[in-house]
């Protein structure tokens, strides 16, 4: 009879843990969109799941209906690479940033939150998917 489980106490502890993760990692997000001016969206949404992957797509320059690809397993990590790069591109910073930002997300995030990094604009080239049309043709002689 004393061995009966605490499952109200585990669940408590994950949801700790789970609280503690989303502001670490949201914390860094809302100070970037503060400095990117977030297009008009409040910096607070970088605490709302799918809104802050919103602003962040709005942030580097990729259309809103970029976040269906956050929702395909594997399409979801080759997106997340492109919007990290964009997102690197959006702060001036290069490839190097963006393999720091794959591979050891926190720390640079915080170093775009809290470092010198002005934002630069849309990271994104528009039209970056389509091809560049044809030279004109050359002038009669």
């Amino acid at each position: 009879m004393l061995a009966a489980t605490n499952d109200g106490g585990m669940g408590a502890s994950w949801l700790i843990w789970f609280i503690l993760i989303w502001v670490i990692v949201g914390l860094p997000m809302y100070f970037i969109f503060k400095k990117a001016g977030s297009n008009g969206d409040p910096a607070w949404g970088a605490f709302v799941p799918i809104y802050g992957t919103i602003i962040l797509l709005k942030v580097v320059g990729r259309p809103v209906w970029w976040l269906i690809w956050f929702f395909i397993p594997f399409a979801n990590l080759v997106a997340l690479i492109i919007v990290y790069n964009d997102l690197s591109k959006s702060f001036g910073k290069g490839v190097g940033f963006t393999l720091g930002l794959i591979f050891l997300s926190l720390i640079f995030l915080a170093i775009l939150a809290w470092g010198s990094a002005q934002y630069q604009g849309p990271g994104a080239a528009t039209g970056a998917m389509v091809a560049a049309p044809p030279p004109p043709p050359p002038a009669p002689a």
